[in-house]
């Protein structure tokens, strides 16, 4: 892990937050090293991607389509130690026609930056596995951000 800063964002830099989830780290997490282990922030991401489609109270999955995840970028900044929690916070830094691109951070509670990043969500047949439009329940949740 290579630290960039350890400072605060500025507010003024801060994206808008489309879902922030807290995160205690369990004892399972850690490697050798005693602090999270760089796969498992990846899980972190999933997890709040999960809660955040399910908190918008909106179909994103049907028998029909499914998000497929396409595409994701992880910049490791800081270490996570144990013991400590964390903040997951998603944005929407780009709406397609078929897909989202979710921007991601994991910070803690002085708004230190852990990790950042993005992914691409493309939302697929789940028959052809081939893309299809982006769900209008999705492009409005996105879209409050």
């Amino acid at each position: 892990m290579t630290s960039t800063s350890d400072a605060p964002l500025d507010d003024d830099d801060a994206p808008r937050t489309l879902f922030r989830m807290p995160m205690d780290l369990r004892w399972r997490d850690l490697d050798a090293f005693n602090h999270v282990n760089n796969a498992n922030f990846m899980t972190f991401l999933e997890e709040a991607r999960i809660r955040w489609f399910e908190s918008t109270g909106r179909e994103w999955i049907t028998p029909v389509y499914i998000p497929l995840l396409a595409a994701v970028q992880m910049n490791y900044r800081l270490p996570i130690p144990y013991p400590s929690s964390v903040f997951i916070e998603l944005f929407a830094e780009r709406i397609g026609s078929t897909s989202l691109t979710l921007g991601h951070r994991i910070v803690d509670d002085a708004d230190r930056v852990h990790a950042d990043g993005h992914c691409v969500l493309v939302w697929i047949d789940r028959g052809s596995g081939r893309p299809v439009p982006l769900p209008d329940a999705i492009r409005a949740a996105a879209e409050l951000s």
